[in-house]
């Protein structure tokens, strides 16, 4: 990944402009970290990029970004820039083009983040973000209340690095959240939930929700954690919070976390409980009661069937057999039929089957 990164800047430069890898990247190259994710900034602009790329995607609004996929990978290219004034607290309503690095790298969130390499791989430190990594500590660039005020959600961004990497929040920037955290009202649902999605489905998950609460944040968030249980599953997390109806879970998201919510209280080694809620929702609720994932896997390995279709005779069979037509009484012969495969008091073959249902419905 690097070495094509490399070659991208590199070609950048042929054409006369200047290019480098910015921010997580870099900042994970020093410390150690393998990431996929590389941020080019230069001077050229996303005309210029476009005319020296194949394969760019130019984004529908002028921000100054642009995508070149190129060998498989994913480069995202912005243009230095000045922003002038933000959208909703997020996006730039207004961008100026510029040529200056150190007047770009001013505008970003975390000083840890203003790393730079050149083309030879060389990391360029103009904001002493160096130091900030050595000494494990989350400093803004900047005045910190202008920074999350200028963009809220750098404040769970900086929740977010806190649980990932393990580092302290300076005390600038603490008292700076403390300061701006209602700020955090004017993002939206969805851009708040892809920020916290990231700290929930992190191992370290509970020293980002214990962040959350000691600084007042779940609150402005809408979030109860008074029940929170930490798993390493992030819909298991969402499944012990309380939350406000509108963050935007997707149909299946919300399905699972209903599911999950059920059997909790469950038996999740009963075969009719497997058979019902599936391996998933079953072992990520076991690992909520305290229930051995590997116990539940094992036992869900055992059971003679895992879905209906695996039934070895359909409802219109049955139906054919018992001369009945679709109804209520339809539907309780083939659960009842289900539970005794499952508990093994009737064969999953389809004579023994047949024998079952004419010696109890016919």
């Amino acid at each position: 990944m690097l070495d094509v990164a490399l070659k991208v800047l590199e070609k950048i430069e042929s054409y006369g402009f200047k290019a480098y890898i910015v921010g997580g990247f870099v900042r994970d190259y020093v410390l150690g970290n393998k990431t996929n994710d590389v941020d080019i900034c230069t001077d050229a602009t996303p005309k210029d990029i476009k005319e020296i790329f194949e394969n760019i995607t130019l984004p529908k609004t002028d921000y100054g970004a642009v995508r070149l996929d190129i060998k498989k990978h994913r480069f995202d290219i912005m243009t230095f820039r000045k922003e002038i004034s933000y959208y909703n607290n997020r996006k730039p309503m207004e961008v100026e083009y510029i040529k200056d690095l150190l007047s770009d790298l001013q505008r970003r969130d975390f000083k840890m983040n203003t790393l730079c390499m050149d083309k030879d791989g060389n990391v360029i430190d103009l904001l002493n973000g160096k130091e900030d990594i050595e000494n494990k500590v989350i400093n803004t660039v900047g005045d910190s209340i202008s920074r999350f005020v200028e963009d809220p959600l750098r404040i769970l961004r900086a929740v977010r690095f806190y649980t990932t990497l393990g580092f302290e929040l300076g005390e600038e920037t603490r008292l700076a959240i403390l300061h701006t955290k209602n700020e955090l009202s004017r993002l939206s649902y969805q851009r708040k939930k892809d920020e916290l999605d990231k700290i929930f489905c992190h191992a370290n998950v509970k020293r980002g929700i214990d962040i959350l609460v000691e600084l007042g944040l779940d609150k402005e968030l809408e979030l109860d954690f008074k029940h929170c249980i930490y798993t390493t599953d992030l819909i298991g997390i969402w499944s012990t919070i309380g939350i406000n109806a509108n963050y935007p879970f997707s149909k299946n998201e919300r399905d699972l976390i209903n599911k999950i919510k059920e059997v909790r209280y469950l038996n999740n080694l009963d075969y009719k409980v497997l058979f019902k809620y599936g391996l998933y929702v079953n072992i990520i609720a076991g690992s909520l009661n305290g229930t051995d994932r590997k116990e539940i896997a094992s036992k869900f390995e055992t059971m003679p069937i895992k879905t209906k279709d695996e039934v070895n005779i359909s409802t219109n069979q049955i139906m054919g057999i018992l001369e009945i037509e679709p109804s209520k009484k339809l539907k309780e012969i083939h659960e009842d039929l289900i539970n005794n495969i499952l508990y093994g008091k009737v064969e999953n073959n389809y004579e023994e089957i047949v024998k079952y249902l004419i010696s109890k419905y016919k």
